[in-house]
């Protein structure tokens, strides 16, 4: 494939622009109206919370159903994302840029004082742009952040399976493929089993939505997570049984270490006195989780985070880089966040900081980092 072929295929069309609308709608209007459990999510320096209507896991099995349907009366095309690959990725990329020019534009003429939509202008278009002006703009009623992210998780499940259409229609599909599109099926319909987790991360109660957040959550996350897929498409691997034993052993290892260390923070946050582990917990200073996970490195979901993205490249084989994009990449995101997280945490928790650290001196993996 050229580069001027890749150039053209990049061009969006109107079809990609209806399927990204369609889709946006959808979960407009399924997120307003689906029953869902209301979680409050953290409180923020005014006081004030915001509450949040976890329903993902109806909303993206109500249109798994709708879909396939419609793919059964020909209404719809199960490839029609894998057809439109490259289009739909500019059509969302296009879309970031604009959806945060305008999130920019709307918080500078904000007068609001809340701690959720106060304009934090430093003057630095590019930074104020880049890293977002308000911590939760709201659009129709509907938290921007929340809705990104899920649609996000919701796209990379979508294009997977339309990938996975593909294999079939082609008559490819693969035991590696069958390895991979099971694995992150799993992951995302955990995801929003615990949508609720997601309301006690940092990235909701802390960091204002810019590009990074949207780019990250509508192009990187579902574009990029997706990469196996598309590689299994038009390279065959043959998985030995120990290979297949390993990877389902990586998987569920990251999965137990990651969901039971994300599981245990947002516990304890509830409620500080909750046992781990069949134990009362440990704290520092009355602020700092330091038992479970939490006891064994300071940032263990990461190292469940990473072996789940190695499980979802294993199924490739080691035949070439590319499938491992996703892991290599978020090694890099993984650490550099962590030692941003640390410096925060200094800051925040001064000496309580420093007595966590030496009663857990390993970062993500214990005895190496």
């Amino acid at each position: 494939m050229d580069l001027g072929h890749v150039l053209h295929l990049l061009i969006p069309s109107w079809n990609s622009v209806a399927i990204l609308a369609l889709f946006f709608a959808y979960l407009a209007i399924a997120g307003s109206i689906l029953p869902g459990k209301v979680v409050p999510g953290a409180t923020l320096p005014d006081g004030s919370r915001l509450h949040y209507r976890c329903n993902g896991l109806l909303s993206l099995l109500l249109l798994v159903g709708l879909l396939g349907f419609g793919a059964k009366m020909d209404f719809v095309s199960l490839t029609a994302i894998s057809d439109r690959g490259f289009e739909l990725l500019s059509t969302t990329f296009l879309f970031s840029v604009l959806v945060t020019l305008v999130l920019y534009a709307a918080g500078c003429k904000s007068s609001n004082q809340g701690s959720s939509l106060k304009p934090h202008v430093t003057g630095n278009l590019l930074h104020d742009w880049w890293f977002g002006i308000q911590l939760n703009p709201q659009f129709m009623g509907i938290d921007l952040k929340f809705f990104f992210v899920r649609a996000g998780m919701m796209g990379w499940l979508f294009i997977n399976l339309s990938v996975l259409a593909r294999s079939i229609q082609d008559g490819t599909l693969s035991q590696s493929m069958i390895l991979f599109q099971l694995f992150c099926a799993l992951y995302i319909l955990d995801y929003f089993f615990h949508e609720e987790y997601m309301t006690s991360t940092w990235d909701i109660i802390a960091e204002r939505l810019g590009f990074m957040l949207v780019f990250g959550d509508l192009v990187w996350i579902p574009f990029t997570f997706s990469i196996q897929g598309w590689w299994l498409l038009s390279n065959k691997v043959e998985l030995g049984t120990a290979a297949v034993v390993a990877n389902c052993l990586t998987f569920l290892i990251g999965y137990m270490v990651f969901r039971g260390a994300n599981k245990q923070k947002h516990v304890f946050k509830k409620n500080p006195k909750a046992p781990i582990w069949g134990r009362p917990a440990r704290v520092i200073g009355g602020k700092l989780l330091a038992s479970g996970y939490w006891g064994i490195a300071r940032h263990c979901n990461y190292l469940g985070d990473l072996l789940l993205a190695l499980s979802f490249s294993l199924p490739c084989g080691i035949s070439s880089p590319v499938p491992y994009f996703y892991p290599i990449y978020l090694l890099i995101l993984l650490i550099w966040r962590e030692r941003r997280d640390e410096a925060r945490c200094a800051e925040k928790y001064k000496e309580i900081w420093a007595e966590y650290r030496k009663l857990v001196p390993w970062r993500i993996l214990p005895y190496v980092y």
